[in-house]
């Protein structure tokens, strides 16, 4: 990507790089679709803005190129700002109450191509996670369906009530698809998934996901399948219905969503829970005309660039945006200009 920078402001926006995962149920299209440069195959998901130890984000442009994301947040725990979640991460950075959470986001966000089926699973929420996984974040998410095949569906929740012995019981025999809702989903669809709440992506979803700092997932049902070492994946039957909601979920709606305008821009809600606020934004600027983008003092920022392409411009910097690449900016950041013809996820903690 292609960007200069000659300001010594700290506060100023960067540009990430992301990590790859090679779960056996990925595919190419991160690669194909999104310019994903990951030596992997298949190539599974892409952690794009991450401070998790699994995966943490690299800086790619900037004043802060070649560092990860996690020292710079260590380093500067104001880049987080004054939201709840992030005085909570910042506090305990500075105490050194929790080193599972130092120099973290309280979010992650990421990339899933889903080429087969991932697994039936489930995830534990925050007292959980803090009790039994060592003071982790549990982990609420929320998809944005970037693409889906024609008969592509997802797992939400269960279709009736269940016990838990129930459950166990179809798991051994090979019943347990039918305890499953499962729902049909197509491109631009929004779906939030609580914490414990069973769920599964279908094969032919491309997805962005933004998530509590969490990588714990509690798998129910692999479908048998084996990886390369012809090994079966391990499940974690017990303390996945020991998390799960067990009474019938609601079938998800739609949200009502309102495009808001401004000078070339369009903007609209997708999301907002006490984890993350995600909107959708539309940018279409005529040659000399820009859209002002900055982060408050509240929250960091970040923008996810899912079509098309564009600069983002401050002062005497200027950043070369391009599908699928991700931007941080710092709490309380200098005002950009954004200027183009692109789509974009605008996420807040």
């Amino acid at each position: 990507m292609t960007n200069r920078n000659t300001s010594s402001n700290e506060n100023e926006p960067f540009l990430l790089q992301p990590i790859g995962k090679d779960y056996l149920w990925g595919g190419r299209r991160l690669k194909d679709d999104f310019s994903k440069n990951i030596e992997m195959s298949p190539l599974a998901e892409t952690w794009e803005c991450s401070t998790h130890p699994d995966g943490p984000s690299m800086i790619a442009s900037g004043i802060f190129s070649g560092e990860s994301l996690r020292e710079i947040l260590k380093r500067y725990p104001e880049f987080l700002g004054t939201h709840p979640m992030g005085i909570h991460t910042a506090e305990k950075h500075a105490a050194g109450m929790n080193p599972a959470l130092r120099g973290e986001l309280p979010i992650l966000i990421k990339l899933i191509d889903a080429k087969q089926n991932l697994s039936v699973q489930v995830h534990p929420d925050d007292e959980y996670a803090g009790t039994h996984e060592n003071g982790q974040l549990g982990k609420t998410e929320m998809w944005y369906v970037l693409d889906a095949a024609k008969n592509t569906k997802i797992i939400y929740g269960l279709c009736l009530d269940t016990e838990k012995d129930v459950l166990q019981k179809a798991l051994v025999d090979g019943t347990i698809d039918k305890y499953m809702q499962k729902v049909p989903i197509k491109k631009d669809d929004v779906f939030y998934i609580e914490a414990g709440t069973i769920h599964a992506i279908g094969e032919g979803a491309l997805i962005a996901e933004i998530q509590e700092n969490s990588n714990l997932t509690y798998r129910l049902y692999d479908y048998d399948r084996v990886d390369q070492n012809g090994k079966k994946r391990t499940l974690h039957v017990e303390k996945a219905l020991s998390v799960a909601k067990l009474k019938s979920s609601a079938k998800p709606k739609q949200p009502v969503r309102v495009l808001r305008y401004r000078p070339g821009a369009a903007e609209e809600l997708l999301c907002r829970c006490k984890y993350f606020e995600v909107h959708r934004m539309l940018v279409n600027t005529e040659r000399k005309q820009t859209v002002r983008y900055q982060a408050d003092t509240v929250s960091f920022r970040v923008l996810l660039c899912i079509c098309g392409c564009g600069t983002i411009s401050w002062k005497d910097n200027l950043l070369n945006i391009y599908k699928g690449d991700c931007v941080f900016f710092p709490a309380n950041s200098v005002e950009v200009h954004i200027h183009g013809q692109l789509q974009m996820l605008s996420i807040r903690g």
